[in-house]
């Protein structure tokens, strides 16, 4: 086969660029179906279309793992209790630290002393 000129080494390159970017816009397509008919199993009705759209987003952006780290660190499972440095007065029965007062058999906390 004789040497091909830079002339037509430059066309068989741009014809073999264009062939795979067809490829590759085919291969995106299919791979974009399949993730689309995973929607259908989901119910995606609970969100809106912007909600939709904006949660696709943000997870294609940051990625996989990254997103599902991020999700699981805001859906807490119910009855989990919180930390120590995230827990206020009271919130174990549901509003505000409630004391016993004093009396003379037994203090309401160690350090306090009988009432007189």
């Amino acid at each position: 086969m004789p040497k091909m000129s830079e002339r037509e080494r430059l066309a068989k390159i741009e014809n073999d660029r264009k062939k795979l970017a067809e490829e590759a816009e085919t291969v995106r397509r299919t791979l974009r179906q399949g993730y689309g008919a995973i929607c259908t199993d989901l119910a995606v009705e609970r969100l809106s279309e912007r909600e939709f759209r904006e949660v696709v987003s943000h997870a294609i952006r940051l990625g996989g793992a990254a997103t599902i780290s991020a999700l699981k660190a805001q859906a807490s499972p119910p009855g989990k209790t919180q930390t120590s440095s995230e827990r206020r007065p009271g919130d174990e029965h549901g509003g505000a630290a409630h004391r016993r007062p004093a009396t003379d058999q037994v203090a309401a906390s160690p350090g306090d002393g009988p009432v007189l």
